[in-house]
C-alpha cells in the first residue's frame, strides 16, 4: 500500500470526531535497538547534520492576537512512575562518589579476601595466595562492574519518575535534566540515558499534536522546541522521533477499517508533517525522508504545509477585525513567515477576508434596505455604507504607510469581486445600495467634494463600471436638478436672476451635473409645456408669452425652439395635411380648405415648417403613384399612372400649397407662364427649337388655366436616373401613342394630340427634373431612334450620295438637329473605319505611306489604332529599313518622323530601333558569309548593305569571324561593287582588314571571283 495518501484528504468523508489513543501504550515503550540507533551512529548524525538552535527562534514569536494555547499535558502521557529493581535501588541510593569509593573497596576487599584465603588453603605458598587474590579480584571488579552498569539505568528511570512527576512538561528546564545526569555521573549521550530522552520526546510531541479532527492551534511547535530544548536532544534524534510517530500512525491506519477513522490518521499524518517541516526548516529536506520511508512526493509534502499553513494563517485573521492597526498587521506578516504561507496565498486570504467583513455589512444595509420601514432605515443604511468606506480608506492609507513591508500581504482597497455579491443577479442589489448613497449625498441640495471621493470608492468596491455608475448618478442628479428648478421658478429666484446661465451654471456645479443634460432637462420641460399649450389645436397669445418666457428662464436657444414646434406642431399640422390629401381629386372641399388654413395659421407654423411637413406628406402618394408606374405591365399602363399622379398634383396639392401660403390658385396664365419662364431664361432658344418634341413643350408655348405648384416635388426622393427614366417613359407615350391589343394578337396604335405634351411638362415639374435634363431627355431619345436607323444604312461604313440623302430623311423625320445627326454618322463611319485599320495593319497590309495619306486627311490615327498596333507598325517599318539592301539609314526619318507620325514615344521607338539594329547587326554578318557560300554575289552586297544600315544605327566595334579568307572575299565582292568611299572604310573596320591586306584586295579587284558556271576558278576561290 502506498502510504503517500496520508497525505489525501477526502473532502467526501465527514470530519466525525472522535476520541484519540495515544500512540505509545504503556506496555510497549519506546526503545532504539543497537541495530537501530548505535552510540557510533548517534554521534555520527550530531556530528554531521547539528543544527543551530538559534534557527528555531523565530518560530516562538508571539503575536498581538489571541491564540488558543494547547491544553496542558496531562502527566499520565509518559504512564506513571517506574519501579527500581534492587540493585537499582542501592545504586540510586549511593551518589557517585560513594558508588565509586565502594567499587574500589569492593574491589581491594575481594584481592584481599583471594590473597588471604589462597595463602590459608595454599599452605602459604605465594603463587596460591596470587592466584586467589586474582580470581576472587575478578569476582569483585565483576561486581563493581555491575554495580556501575546499572548507573544509566537507574539515571534513565529517575529521568522519567521525574518528567512524570512534573505537572506541566512544558515547565520542565534543561537544568533538571542536565542535575540528573550528574547526579548520576552518566552523558545525556548514553544510549540508554539517550533512549529514555528521545522516548519522553516522542510521547510528548504525540500528546502535543492534536487529534486527526481537530486543527492545529498554533502553538505546537513552540512547545516542543522549548521541550526538545529542554530535553537537550540533537536535530537527527528528534528527526528520527518524528518519523517514528509518522510510522506509527501509519500502522493505525492499516489496523482501521473505518473511513471516517482513516481520514482522520490522514490528518494527523499531514499536521505531522507540517510541524516536522517547520521545526527543522531547511534541515527537513534531509533529516525527514518522507518520500523513502512512506513514498510521499514533494508535491504531497507541500501540499500538506500549504493546507495546514492556511488553517493557522485563517485562525489568525478571525481576529482581525474592521479597526486593524498597524500591530496587527506586523503580526500577521509574522505569522505568514513562521506559518511558510506563500505571500500569494496570504495576500488571496487577506481579501477573502476583508470582504467577508464588508459583506457583512452590505447585507445589513441591503435588509434594511428592502424592509417595509425602508425609509425610516435610511440613515442606518448610510451608515453601514459608511463604515464600508472607513475600513476601505484605513485599508488604503495602510497601504501608503511608510512600513507597508512589513504588513501582511493584501493590504489595499476592498473589492467584492469573487465572493457573494459577484453575480449578475446580486449586482442590482448593489446598484440599489449605491443609488441609496447617491440620494443621501445629495439630500443637502449639493454634492460636497467628500462625498464625490466616496461615490468614486464605493463604486470600485462595488465593481461597478463607469458607464453604470455615471447612469444611476445621472438619474439620481437629475430628478434633484428638477426639484431644484421648479423651486427656482416657483418661488421667482430664477426670473429675478441677473444671468440666467450663470444662475443655472452655479446649480449645475453644486450637483456635480452636467450642463448637456441640464439643457436637456430644459429641453424637455418646454416640449412638456408646448404639448399641453397646442392640446385644444391651436396657440393662444398668452400661451406664447408663458413659452418665450420659459425660453428665456432656461436659456433655450431659437434652433432648439423651432425644432420643437416642428415637432410637436408639425405633427398636428401633418395629421390635418394626410387627411386632406387622402380624400383623393374629389375629397377637397371647402370645408377641408377651411381645417388646413386653421390649423397652419393657428399652430403659428412658419411657412417654409409647413411646406415641409406638406411636401413629406404628398412625396410620399407621389412615390405610390410611381410605384403602380413600375409595377405596370405595359408602357400605356405607366402612362395612365402617372395621368393620376399629375391629376392629382393639379387639383390637391396645388390647392393645398395654396391654402398654406394663403394665396388663390387662380392665378393668371400670364403669371404662370412668366413663373416657368425664370428657371429657363438662361437656356438658349436654340436648344428648345432644336427638337420637335421640345418645341411642343417649351416654357411659355403651354397654355394652362391656372398654375400648377411644383415647389413640392421628387428631386430628391429618387436619383436623377430614375426620374429621367419615369419622364422619357411617358415622352415614348406622347410619340407613339396609346397602343391598343384587339383579339387575334393584332394590335392599333391611337395617336395623341399635343395637349400630353402639357401634361409631359408637369410631369417634368413634379419630378423636379431641370430645362438641362429634359432637353438631355429628349435629344437622348431622338438620338437613340437616329442611331438604331443610321446603323442600318451604314452597315458597310460608305458613305454615298444615295445613303446621304437616306440619312437626311431620317433626321427630318426623328426631328434631331443637323450637328447631332453628324455627330452620330461620324461616329459610326469611324467606328467602321477604325474596325477595317485595326485589320489593315494587324495583318500588314498598311504602310507607314498609308498612314500619312490617313493623316493628312484628316483620320484621326490616335482613336482608331491601338498605341500596340502603332508600335508594331513602327517596328515592322524600321526592320524593313534594316533589310532593305540599301544600308541607308536617316536619323531624322526613324527618330522623329516616323514616331510623329505614328504618336508614340520617341525614346521607347528609339530603344526599339536599337535593340532590332544589334540583332540585326550580327545576323547580317551570318547571311552574307551564307551568300558567299551560295555564290550569290549580289545578295552578299545587299547583306553588307544592311550589316552598314544597323552600324549606322548603333556603332559597332569589329566583328569576329573564324574563317578570315571569308571576310576578305565579303570586301572584295563589296568593292567590286563600286561603294561609296565612306561605306567601304566603314565595311573595312567591321570586318577587321588591315590597308595593307585592303590595299591588297583592291589590286586584285579586276580578277574574276566563282561563280556557278566556272569550275576551273572554283580551286583559287579561298575558303
Amino acid at each position: 500500500m502506498n502510504p503517500s495518501i496520508l497525505l489525501t484528504t477526502n473532502p467526501y468523508y465527514p470530519h466525525t470526531k472522535i476520541l484519540f489513543s495515544p500512540f505509545l501504550p504503556s506496555n510497549n515503550p519506546l526503545r532504539l535497538s543497537k541495530t537501530t540507533l548505535t552510540h557510533h551512529h548517534i554521534r555520527h548524525l550530531r556530528l554531521r547534520y547539528c543544527i543551530p538552535t538559534i534557527r528555531s527562534a523565530s518560530i516562538a514569536t508571539t503575536f498581538p492576537f489571541d491564540q488558543p494555547t494547547a491544553e496542558p499535558i496531562k502527566p499520565d502521557v509518559f504512564w506513571g512512575q517506574k519501579e527500581l529493581t534492587g540493585i537499582q535501588s542501592l545504586v540510586d541510593a549511593m551518589s557517585p562518589p560513594v558508588r565509586i569509593s565502594s567499587s574500589a573497596l569492593i574491589f581491594a576487599a575481594a584481592i584481599a579476601a583471594g590473597y588471604g584465603l589462597g595463602s590459608k588453603f595454599g599452605g602459604g605458598s605465594r603463587n596460591v595466595a596470587l592466584a586467589g587474590a586474582v580470581a576472587l579480584g575478578a569476582a569483585g571488579a565483576g561486581a563493581a562492574f555491575a554495580l556501575n552498569s546499572c548507573v544509566p539505568e537507574v539515571a534513565a528511570v529517575n529521568l522519567h519518575n521525574f518528567v512524570a512527576d512534573v505537572d506541566d512538561p512544558a515547565s520542565l528546564k534543561k537544568d533538571d535534566i542536565e542535575a540528573i545526569a550528574n547526579k548520576y555521573g552518566v552523558s545525556k549521550q548514553n544510549e540508554a540515558f539517550n533512549a529514555e530522552l528521545c522516548d519522553i520526546y516522542c510521547r510528548y510531541v504525540s500528546s502535543v499534536l492534536p487529534p486527526g479532527s481537530e486543527d492545529l492551534k498554533g502553538d505546537e511547535i513552540e512547545a516542543i522546541i522549548k521541550f526538545k530544548n529542554a530535553l537537550g536532544i540533537d536535530d537527527p534524534d528528534a528527526a528520527a522521533m518524528h518519523m517514528e510517530i509518522g510510522r506509527r500512525i501509519f500502522r493505525q491506519r492499516l489496523e482501521t477499517g473505518d473511513r471516517d477513522a482513516d481520514l482522520e490518521q490522514r490528518r494527523a499524518f499531514q499536521k505531522l508533517i507540517y510541524v516536522s517541516t517547520l521545526m527543522f526548516g531547511e534541515a527537513s529536506s534531509f533529516l525527514l525522508p518522507w518520500k523513502r520511508v512512506f513514498k510521499v512526493t514533494d508535491a504531497q509534502v507541500e501540499l500538506a504545509v500549504r493546507d495546514n499553513a492556511q488553517r493557522l494563517y485563517g485562525f489568525i485573521l478571525k481576529s482581525v477585525a474592521q479597526d486593524v492597526n498597524v500591530d496587527q498587521l506586523v503580526g500577521l506578516r509574522e505569522a505568514q513567515l513562521t506559518y511558510r504561507l506563500s505571500d500569494e496565498l496570504a495576500e488571496d486570504m487577506f481579501k477573502e477576508h476583508t470582504r467577508k467583513l464588508v459583506e457583512e455589512n452590505i447585507t445589513i444595509a441591503l435588509n434594511l434596505l428592502k424592509s417595509k420601514t425602508r425609509s425610516a432605515e435610511a440613515t442606518r443604511i448610510v451608515e453601514e455604507l459608511n463604515k464600508v468606506l472607513n475600513f476601505n480608506n484605513l485599508l488604503i492609507s495602510l497601504r501608503n504607510h511608510p512600513d507597508a513591508s512589513r504588513f501582511a500581504r493584501g493590504v489595499g482597497p476592498v473589492s467584492l469581486l469573487g465572493g457573494e455579491y459577484d453575480s449578475e443577479r446580486r449586482i442590482n442589489d448593489l446598484k440599489l445600495l449605491y443609488r441609496a448613497y447617491v440620494s443621501d449625498s445629495l439630500s443637502s441640495g449639493r454634492m460636497e467634494d467628500n462625498k464625490l471621493a466616496a461615490l468614486n470608492h464605493l463604486r470600485n468596491i462595488f465593481g461597478l463600471g463607469r458607464q453604470e455608475a455615471e447612469s444611476i448618478a445621472l438619474e439620481v442628479t437629475a430628478k434633484v436638478y428638477r426639484k431644484q428648478l421648479a423651486q427656482a421658478v416657483t418661488s421667482g429666484e430664477l426670473a429675478a436672476a441677473d444671468s440666467k446661465a450663470a444662475y443655472l451654471q452655479n446649480l449645475c456645479e453644486e450637483l456635480y451635473f452636467d450642463a448637456e443634460k441640464a439643457v436637456e432637462i430644459h429641453e424637455e420641460i418646454y416640449r412638456q409645456k408646448l404639448q399641453l399649450a397646442v392640446a385644444d389645436g391651436a396657440l393662444s397669445d398668452e400661451d406664447v408669452k408663458a413659452l418665450e418666457r420659459l425660453q428665456i428662464m432656461f436659456c433655450i436657444r431659437k434652433e432648439t425652439v423651432e425644432s420643437a414646434h416642428a415637432d410637436i406642431c408639425g405633427s398636428l399640422f401633418e395629421k390635418v395635411v394626410k387627411e386632406a390629401i387622402a380624400a383623393g381629386v374629389d375629397g377637397y372641399a371647402a370645408e377641408i380648405k377651411k381645417s388646413v388654413r386653421k390649423v397652419a395659421y393657428g399652430l403659428r407654423l412658419t411657412r417654409e415648417v409647413a411646406m415641409d411637413i406638406a411636401s413629406k406628406a404628398v412625396c410620399k402618394i407621389f412615390i405610390s403613384y410611381i410605384q403602380r408606374a413600375r409595377a405596370a405591365g405595359s408602357r400605356t399602363e405607366s402612362a395612365k399612372e402617372l395621368k393620376k399622379m399629375i391629376a392629382f398634383n393639379s387639383l390637391v396639392v396645388t390647392e393645398l400649397v395654396a391654402d398654406i401660403k394663403g394665396k388663390s390658385s387662380d392665378t393668371p396664365a400670364e403669371e404662370s407662364v412668366k413663373e416657368e419662364e425664370k428657371p429657363t431664361e438662361e437656356d438658349e432658344d436654340g436648344e428648345w427649337e432644336s427638337l420637335q418634341s421640345l418645341r411642343k413643350i417649351r416654357p411659355g408655348k403651354v397654355s394652362l388655366e391656372k398654375k400648377i405648384q411644383f415647389e413640392i416635388n421628387l428631386k430628391d426622393d429618387l436619383p436623377e436616373r430614375d426620374r429621367t427614366d419615369l419622364y422619357k417613359t411617358y415622352l415614348l407615350y406622347c410619340i407613339t401613342g396609346e397602343v391598343t391589343n384587339i383579339p387575334l394578337g393584332t394590335q392599333f396604335t391611337t395617336k395623341k394630340d399635343d395637349s400630353e405634351y402639357a401634361l409631359l411638362n408637369q410631369l417634368g415639374g413634379i419630378l423636379g427634373l431641370t430645362a438641362k435634363e429634359i432637353v438631355e431627355v429628349h435629344r437622348s431619345l431622338a438620338e437613340r431612334a437616329f442611331r438604331q436607323k443610321a446603323e442600318v444604312i451604314l452597315a458597310d461604313g460608305q458613305l454615298t450620295k444615295a445613303r446621304i440623302e437616306q440619312l437626311n430623311e431620317l433626321q427630318k423625320d426623328v426631328g434631331l438637329p443637323p450637328q447631332y445627326a453628324q455627330k452620330i454618322i461620324k461616329g459610326i463611319t469611324t467606328t467602321k473605319m477604325a474596325a477595317a485599320l485595326e485589320t489593315a495593319v494587324a495583318q500588314g497590309r498598311l504602310s507607314i505611306k498609308e498612314i500619312r495619306e490617313l493623316r493628312e486627311a484628316g483620320v484621326e490615327l490616335d482613336t482608331m489604332v491601338s498605341e500596340s498596333l502603332r508600335e508594331n507598325l513602327f517596328k515592322k517599318t524600321v526592320d524593313g529599313i534594316f533589310s532593305s539592301g540599301t544600308g541607308e539609314f536617316d536619323e531624322e526619318e526613324v527618330y522623329e518622323k516616323l514616331p510623329k507620325d505614328l504618336n508614340i514615344n520617341a525614346e521607347k521607338a528609339k530603344g526599339v530601333v536599337h535593340t532590332l539594329a544589334r540583332s540585326r547587326l550580327s545576323n547580317s554578318l551570318i547571311q552574307a558569309v551564307a551568300l558567299l557560300r551560295q555564290r550569290n554575289h549580289p545578295g552578299v552586297v545587299s547583306s553588307l548593305n544592311d550589316l552598314l544600315a544597323c552600324d549606322k544605327a548603333v556603332p559597332s566595334t569589329s566583328l569576329l569571324w573564324e574563317m578570315r579568307e571569308e571576310l576578305s572575299d565579303l570586301f572584295v565582292i563589296y568593292l567590286k561593287n563600286d561603294p561609296a568611299p565612306e561605306k567601304l572604310s566603314r565595311l573595312q573596320y567591321l570586318l577587321n582588314i588591315s590597308d595593307s591586306t585592303a590595299e591588297a584586295l583592291q589590286a586584285m579587284k579586276d580578277r574574276a571571283l566563282p561563280n556557278g558556271n566556272e569550275a576551273a576558278a572554283e580551286e583559287e576561290f579561298v575558303f
